[in-house]
């Protein structure tokens, strides 16, 4: 009997653990059945560690996410109160949208966020983009080849009417603050729930990947997205120390003309970082600008003509494509010793690119690929990932 009761007990035990461990993790199907004002409805929360252009606030039964740099120069954040669904949304605070999670149905109008939903695994839920042509997921265009997607537009030109058929629980888009350009003032004006998302203003490349914890909020998916990021930020700055360590610093260019003008990237930008972490040396390093910096053909001869490296030259498969637009460009020494590379090793024939796509979740992967263009004896074995050696 003493026996019985122990082994009942034990079970008892088992059960009981079992059903707490259940219960403390985010409810990321469905809504709380009970609402109960004492619960932690959140057990699971995210830290922004790397991100400067949102925050993450908990409550019990709602969170609060505030986009605090919609777009350079924005005066005013947006707020949106993100609440359990099953339970009472807050009373007290005024929100630019209350939404609750998870979320079931979503209109992405950016590629940069579906390779969040694909490592959520959350998918399913994608109903609708802005242009199909741009994608290059394959499990996302596996659901618009099967009509699960539907293309609605994008900028404001978006069409409302489309998305209101969708009945979206959320659009996630992005603003320039125009009007011209913004889909957002049209889509709000609807009542349609709208997040705006901010991973473009990053110029870390830490930072733009954190946005997959933005994406997770809304599916109660912190778990995931901290994992994730913990795998990314880990190999990214382990491979980033190694390739600082070395004493050679290959100079390095960036871009090519589009029409008149050379557009490179400032100094402070993103990918000036990625080029500082991979142990290159970026020519406009010095530079204070975050943007692009419009430049002559001549200025930039001037300044680069002996860079060791040339990477992103425009949408070039092959060096004569560059001699195409410009037999100039033969005149420095990277296309000279064919040290010109591009970021086309992964792309679709309509113009989908997973180096704008996924690149922007896994620098880790971006890093490993400039680190072996530039130090290629520290990852002899690394084949590339995005990019291509043009020829």
């Amino acid at each position: 009997m003493k026996v019985s009761a122990i082994f009942c007990l034990f079970v008892g035990l088992l059960l009981g653990t079992a059903a707490f461990a259940q219960d403390a993790a985010n409810v990321t199907e469905g809504c709380v059945a009970t609402y109960d004002a004492s619960v932690d409805y959140f057990p699971d929360k995210a830290t922004v560690a790397y991100a400067e252009g949102f925050t993450i606030e908990y409550f019990n039964n709602y969170k609060v996410i505030t986009v605090t740099r919609p777009w350079v120069g924005a005066e005013t954040p947006f707020t949106y109160a993100l609440v359990q669904c099953g339970t009472p949304a807050p009373e007290t605070a005024t929100f630019d949208a209350v939404i609750e999670v998870p979320i079931n149905r979503l209109v992405s109008m950016s590629t940069t966020y579906l390779p969040s939903l694909v490592e959520l695994d959350v998918v399913d839920t994608l109903v609708g983009v802005d242009e199909f042509d741009f994608v290059y997921s394959a499990d996302v265009r596996a659901r618009i080849d099967a009509g699960d997607i539907v293309e609605v537009g994008g900028g404001s030109l978006v069409n409302v009417e489309q998305v209101l058929d969708l009945d979206p629980d959320l659009v996630m888009t992005y603003g320039l603050g125009s009007s011209d350009y913004d889909a957002h003032p049209v889509l709000i004006d609807a009542g349609i729930p709208v997040a705006l998302n901010g991973d473009f203003n990053e110029t870390s490349p830490l930072g733009r990947a954190e946005w997959v914890k933005f994406v997770a909020v809304f599916y109660n998916r912190e778990a995931d997205a901290t994992a994730l990021m913990e795998t990314v930020a880990g190999e990214y700055q382990s491979l980033s120390e190694r390739a600082r360590s070395t004493d050679s610093l290959p100079t390095v260019l960036v871009n090519a003309m589009f029409g008149d003008t050379w557009y490179v990237s400032g100094g402070q930008s993103y990918i000036a970082q990625l080029i500082a972490d991979a142990g290159g040396q970026y020519v406009w390093a010095v530079d204070e600008s975050t943007g692009g910096l419009p430049l002559s053909f001549e200025a930039v001869l001037d300044a680069a003509q002996d860079a060791d490296v040339w990477i992103n030259p425009n949408f070039w498969f092959t060096l004569a494509d560059g001699l195409a637009e410009d037999e100039r460009y033969a005149d420095f020494a990277a296309f000279e010793n064919q040290q010109v590379f591009n970021n086309v090793a992964r792309v679709t024939p309509t113009g989908g690119n997973d180096a704008t796509e996924l690149g922007a979740l896994r620098p880790d992967l971006m890093l490993a690929d400039l680190i072996r263009m530039f130090h290629p004896g520290l990852l002899p074995d690394h084949e590339f990932f995005f990019y291509t050696r043009l020829q």
